[in-house]
């Protein structure tokens, strides 16, 4: 008898335990959904290195910084069919710099139109450059082709080169040589979507009805009890 209330006893501490945790998680999950709709002002211009690194995933933290840097284009690319910010779809030109002898990283430069701009920008060219750093994209827009690339995503260029890249892209918003700025349209980019999926009034009453299980699962013995003595005193 003794075990049999201390294993109904265990269960039902059991199932309220996993129900105020679920409520917990879906509170954090409502906690995050809300600070990624957070914008916090950072004017900081970074070195590319303080950031990210070559060959490994990029911290969600840097995504929307700014960042200086000076390289040499050494492959430029198309990018079809993409849409900014303004909803306008277009063809983009991403071209991989070298940042070092042994890395590189893609950046947007502007529109596909726009690529004959300054003529000037070739391979031994250095050019100086600020920018955004941005996530890459997961989805294809396109398909790969010689000088086509279906999304913004380095890893879709792995076996173009044997310099190692760096994750995610970045968004030129000033290039300059040694002649000056140069000066071309650049492209607005939407701010990226949070990971966390649904709304904060979703996600708080997720954690409602989570806890308001675990409180039914902690009464129903209690309630039992009452009913069998009810009807032992009838």
């Amino acid at each position: 008898m003794v075990f049999k209330v201390l294993g109904k006893t265990v269960a039902v501490l059991t199932l309220v335990a996993v129900f105020i945790f679920l409520g917990l998680w879906q509170l954090d999950r409502a906690n995050e959904l809300q600070d990624s709709k957070k914008i916090i002002p950072d004017s900081t211009i970074y070195q590319l290195s303080e950031l990210a690194s070559p060959a490994t995933s990029l911290d969600s933290r840097s995504v929307g910084k700014k960042v200086q840097l000076r390289g040499n284009y050494i492959q430029t690319f198309r990018a079809p069919n993409q849409t900014d910010l303004a909803k306008n779809r277009s063809d983009w030109e991403v071209a991989l710099m070298q940042v070092d002898e042994k890395s590189a990283i893609l950046v947007l430069r502007g529109y596909w139109k726009d690529r004959l701009v300054e003529p000037q920008v070739a391979m031994s060219t250095g050019v100086d450059l600020q920018a955004i750093v941005q996530p890459r994209q997961f989805e294809d827009i396109s398909r790969n082709a010689p000088g086509v690339i279906s999304r913004l995503d380095s890893s879709v260029i792995v076996s173009l080169t044997d310099f190692d890249l760096y994750d995610g892209f970045l968004l030129a918003t000033q290039e300059s040589v040694s002649d000056g700025p140069i000066i071309r349209d650049r492209i607005e980019l939407a701010p990226p979507e949070s990971k966390v999926g649904g709304y904060y009034w979703q996600h708080i009453s997720y954690v409602i009805i989570w806890w308001l299980m675990a409180a039914i699962v902690l009464y129903l013995p209690f309630y039992r009890r009452r009913e069998e003595s009810d009807k032992l005193g009838a």
